[in-house]
């Protein structure tokens, strides 16, 4: 009996460190949304992303409520990314929909890299693509080629992609939202927020032979109660062959760095910790896509990136990178 026990013992400390130790944050969260528009207005759409379980996150209790004419959740298909769709046929003078989930995070640490790294599969080679949004020619690849030519290892480009980063650019807090992550414009300015940066790292790990995307999020509060609706948050993912899928978020150690205000030797924890590893204050809600259509496909051209509430009224879109004008959204978390 004694021997199974320690058995048991090992098993957690030594063979799935992760899953035993990994610390890990619960609680409710409530994304609220109201539409202004017109009240003769026949036509009113929602999109709002929906998060779904995975192995470093639990969604449960989930619970739709509003005046909406009908709704459903609906995943599109280029990405499999899901969302809550609404709308709103007839004429309302208050059009309101309110997503509510539990939520628990997990702490991700991904540190153990391999020492052999087979080829890239197949299925995985489309993150390597460059694309309007996610370039990898002209500058970009300049800067690839420049800081992982003596590279074998995936692993060790990421790593050298991430540094560049982490040390050429900086955190803009008058960006609205999390910014647009324009590559050709960011690979020049280099100061932004969160997408901004964030896109840039995918960028330059593409160009460098990297498989990398965007995870856009929410972070979850670290009060018992508390108002999330700045809370949103995009990071990074590069895949290691025959390992998987590593976080790795550039952005979160600009923003140590502005708020202790640390140079980059006082930042050494952050950087060493975030290459490789997330907290658990943070839930994903969509991961890779820039640029495509929603299901139901919106009216108004090709969205950049979905982490914020989506909304059209008679075909033309609401803005929606935190400007809560016309399209209004409150994120409220409470604790188990």
């Amino acid at each position: 009996m004694f021997t199974r026990i320690l058995w048991v013992l090992l098993c957690a400390l030594f063979v799935f460190p992760g899953s035993a130790m990994a610390k890990d944050r619960s609680g409710e969260v409530e994304i609220a949304v109201t539409i202004a528009a017109p009240d003769d207005s026949k036509d009113v759409r929602v999109w709002i992303p929906y998060p779904v379980s995975n192995s470093t996150q639990d969604i449960s209790n989930v619970r739709v409520s509003g005046n909406f004419s009908q709704s459903g959740v609906y995943g599109e298909k280029e990405t499999g990314n899901l969302a809550l769709y609404a709308e709103w046929a007839t004429p309302t003078k208050d059009r309101a929909i309110t997503l509510t989930f539990d939520a628990t995070a997990r702490e991700l640490v991904m540190k153990d890299f391999p020492a052999v790294e087979p080829a890239v599969p197949v299925e995985i080679k489309e993150f390597l693509k460059s694309t309007v949004f996610i370039p990898t020619d002209g500058k970009v690849r300049e800067i690839a080629l420049s800081i992982t030519n003596d590279k074998q290892k995936i692993s060790e480009k990421a790593r050298a992609v991430y540094q560049w980063v982490v040390e050429n650019t900086t955190r803009d807090p008058d960006t609205k939202g999390c910014g647009t992550g324009d590559v050709d414009i960011q690979i020049v300015k280099r100061s932004g927020k969160c997408a901004d940066i964030s896109s840039v790292f995918v960028s330059i790990a593409r160009a460098a032979g990297v498989p990398a995307r965007e995870v856009f999020g929410l972070r979850l509060g670290k009060k018992d109660e508390e108002d999330m609706t700045g809370g949103h948050h995009c990071w990074s993912e590069f895949y290691v062959p025959g390992y998987g899928w590593v976080p790795a978020d550039a952005a979160d150690v600009r923003k140590a760095m502005l708020v202790d205000k640390l140079d980059l030797k006082g930042a050494r924890k952050f950087i060493d910790y975030y290459f490789g590893a997330v907290d658990e204050y943070r839930v994903a809600l969509a991961r890779g896509g820039r640029g495509y259509y929603l299901n139901p496909r919106q009216n108004d051209g090709p969205l950049n990136y979905f982490m914020y509430p989506y909304a059209e009224v008679n075909g033309k879109s609401l803005e929606w990178l935190a400007a809560q004008t016309d399209l209004k959204y409150k994120v409220r978390f409470k604790a188990h």
